[in-house]
């Protein structure tokens, strides 16, 4: 009775704003310690965190990531995006989805692609002919998009969790990569499709190749052209591991912006810095206390005792899925996505295991389904971005979206549905 009015206490204060790391730490103290357990398994939780290698990519990553987005990385890909797709029809959209997702798996936070690329192609947008509204849903949803593509913090993260479950089935940062690809390109080529429908009756404009400008702009770009290159061929080529790559990212971008670019000063680095590892720092204290609160949940055989009582009442793993679609678009919409991996991965995975699916397609799944949580009213945290960003009233932020968010579900559908579509490149 004692440890129900405590757990009472603790979500109560939880729906007031206590920190969300004081209410997962609140909860493993009060389970460890109404089963007995020696309270110093959460120091050693966390101390088992920094042995993970692999964690080094996390901080790496996240602060390259705010090196480009502080420079003027994002122009030179616009001006480079359009060079080369300038030809198609349609080429602005693709233009935007492409740039977008690219910024958005570089710097791994969706609001900082609609703040860094939003002043450039809304604008741009408009004066082609689209009309407002889709420009607006348009820019909006293209800041979520990248998400599954390397190097992705919520991949990496995601692949640190479960890999700190012990699961019988391993699931390596490599295979997550290669496992986002097709699903990417499945949901930015849901929305080209759209974009090309609902804009049918605008002539369209098409920018012939032009040598001149695709050597300037390549000459602009040609120190940020190299670096998926470097990242992907170096992991996939066995070159260097995960950490070792978000090295490398991190000191060729500081090198890049700083001493060639000439774009970041060493008096702004410390700021950068600061910023970039706040963030961090929350993930990782967030990552910390929720996996001394998951080996609490392990300890108390819960994931055993749900998976029992979710068997009982679903019997299908496609009606699994679709429960599990709906609550995480819910979820996506009401929580970041940190939050999100660190508090549900270590309940959802054994439920999905036991159903017969691939830990690989359920992080694909996991993510796609956060992608549009992001824009999901009522709280989808891009929409309030792109209202503040653009100055428009949430409702004109809303209804640009939904076109955008029913496409793009039915993306996600396929997705979790064809799990070759994730698994193909790698089985």
């Amino acid at each position: 009775m004692t440890f129900g009015i405590i757990i009472f206490a603790i979500l109560l204060f939880a729906l007031f704003g206590m920190p969300l790391f004081v209410v997962i730490l609140s909860l493993a103290i009060s389970g460890f310690y109404f089963s007995d357990i020696d309270l110093s398994v959460i120091a050693i939780e966390i101390y088992r965190l920094t042995n993970t290698p692999l964690l080094l990519a996390l901080p790496l990553f996240t602060f390259a990531g705010y090196i480009l987005s502080y420079s003027n990385t994002s122009q030179r890909l616009v001006a480079l995006s359009r060079v080369f797709f300038g030809w198609l029809p349609g080429e602005l959209v693709i233009v935007s989805l492409f740039t977008c997702a690219i910024f958005t798996a570089f710097t791994g936070a969706t609001g900082i692609t609609i703040v860094a690329l939003g002043a450039l192609l809304y604008p741009a947008l408009t004066n082609q002919g689209y009309n407002k509204k889709f420009s607006l849903g348009l820019v909006t949803t293209s800041g979520s998009l990248g998400l599954l593509l390397p190097p992705s913090l919520p991949l990496i993260l995601y692949g640190v969790i479960v890999q700190q479950m012990d699961l019988e089935q391993s699931v390596t940062i490599y295979e997550l990569f290669i496992a986002g690809i097709l699903p990417s390109l499945l949901m930015i080529s849901f929305i080209v499709m759209w974009s090309a429908w609902s804009n049918r009756n605008i002539p369209t404009q098409i920018t012939p190749f032009n040598k001149k400008e695709a050597f300037n702009a390549l000459k602009e770009a040609i120190w940020e052209i190299p670096l998926p290159f470097i990242l992907i061929g170096g992991i996939y080529g066995g070159f260097f591991a995960i950490s070792e790559a978000a090295a490398i990212t991190a000191l060729y971008v500081l090198i890049v912006e700083i001493f060639i670019y000439k774009e970041i000063s060493f008096s702004r680095l410390p700021e950068i810095a600061k910023e970039s590892m706040l963030t961090v720092g929350g993930i990782l204290l967030i990552l910390g206390v929720s996996l001394a609160f998951t080996n609490y949940l392990i300890d108390a055989e819960i994931p055993t005792k749900l998976f029992a009582w979710v068997k009982q009442h679903i019997s299908s793993p496609t009606t699994f899925l679709i429960f599990l679609n709906i609550f995480l678009l819910i979820l996506g919409a009401i929580l970041d996505i940190f939050s999100a991996l660190v508090i549900l991965v270590p309940l959802i995975v054994p439920l999905a295991i036991g159903y017969g699916i691939d830990p690989i397609h359920l992080g694909v799944i996991f993510l796609a389904n956060m992608q549009l949580g992001y824009f999901t009213p009522p709280v989808g945290m891009n929409l309030f971005i792109a209202s503040f960003r653009f100055n428009k009233s949430i409702t004109d932020i809303y209804r640009a979206t939904i076109p955008f968010f029913f496409v793009l579900l039915i993306a996600v559908i396929i997705i979790t549905y064809w799990p070759g579509l994730s698994l193909a490149l790698i089985r």
